[in-house]
């Protein structure tokens, strides 16, 4: 069994290889994804002479990744299957490179391998950073978000009496409708020493603590028109002067699936 997962990812890796060391069998590939061409609107989209083209086509051809019907080329299912692990691999570096400050500098400890495959779906995530000029510009973009929300869902690393507070001023505006925050055995029992937490936020009815026993080294919001994230330093210190703001419908779905990875069987 080990034998051939390993055999079956050698062949996918050179299947990949085989693509990424020709620029143009790869962008044929893309140009094929979503629609059969002709040689001609291949041309034109790829702006490239013919002979080269036919040459990377015939190539894909030979390795039963394009097929030939008439006039049009398509992908075969083999291609089709490729070429989205490639578009894939593609944006998952750019997403990685258009923010590569925020992934840089975090432990990434926090996001599980799969979801870090996943990164793709962030390739629109905006970066704030604050400034020595402006100390709270990451948090008070945080607040602006999630004052707008109904539903919040957190998962919440840290004890902070600054996100408390607002969370407890949205709650009192009843301008929060839900929260749901997973958090750690360790800041649950702070927050049962606090009288005023305990009476705003824990016997609230709005509200649901859900008791993790680990330490999420991560801290994510997401309601249905947004997604954030912020991380920690690799000396395991939390840094709440960067943050990633994404409110595309990929990025929020990818935050919504690693809530419910650290619920675990608690769903």
């Amino acid at each position: 069994m080990v034998a051939r997962a390993i055999k079956h990812e050698n062949l996918e890796f050179k299947n990949v290889k085989y693509l990424l060391t020709s620029s143009m069998r790869t962008l044929i590939l893309v140009v094929l994804y979503n629609d059969r061409k002709n040689l001609n609107e291949i041309r034109d989209e790829l702006k490239k002479p013919s002979a080269t083209i036919l040459h990377g086509l015939k190539e894909l051809e030979e390795n039963n990744l394009v097929k030939k019907d008439k006039k049009y080329y398509t992908l075969t299912s083999n291609g089709y299957l490729l070429a989205t692990n490639v578009i894939k691999l593609i944006d998952n570096w750019y997403t990685i490179e258009k923010n590569k400050y925020f992934w840089n500098n975090h432990d990434l400890q926090g996001i599980p391998e799969n979801f870090l495959n996943k990164l793709y779906l962030l390739k629109d995530a905006e970066f704030i950073s604050s400034s020595t000029s402006d100390l709270s510009n990451a948090f008070n973009r945080y607040i602006q978000l999630i004052s707008t929300s109904k539903e919040l869902k957190v998962i919440l690393p840290i004890y902070s009496e600054n996100h408390f507070k607002h969370f407890i001023k949205l709650l009192k505006n009843n301008q929060l409708e839900t929260l749901t925050i997973i958090l750690n055995t360790k800041i649950l029992k702070m927050m049962k020493r606090s009288r005023y937490l305990k009476k705003s936020l824990l016997e609230d009815k709005r509200v649901e603590m859900i008791e993790i026993y680990e330490d999420p080294k991560l801290f994510l919001t997401f309601s249905k028109d947004f997604m954030t994230l912020t991380l920690f330093f690799k000396d395991e210190h939390y840094d709440d002067s960067q943050i990633i703001v994404d409110k595309h419908k990929g990025a929020i779905r990818w935050g919504e699936e690693l809530f419910k990875f650290y619920l675990g069987d608690k769903l």
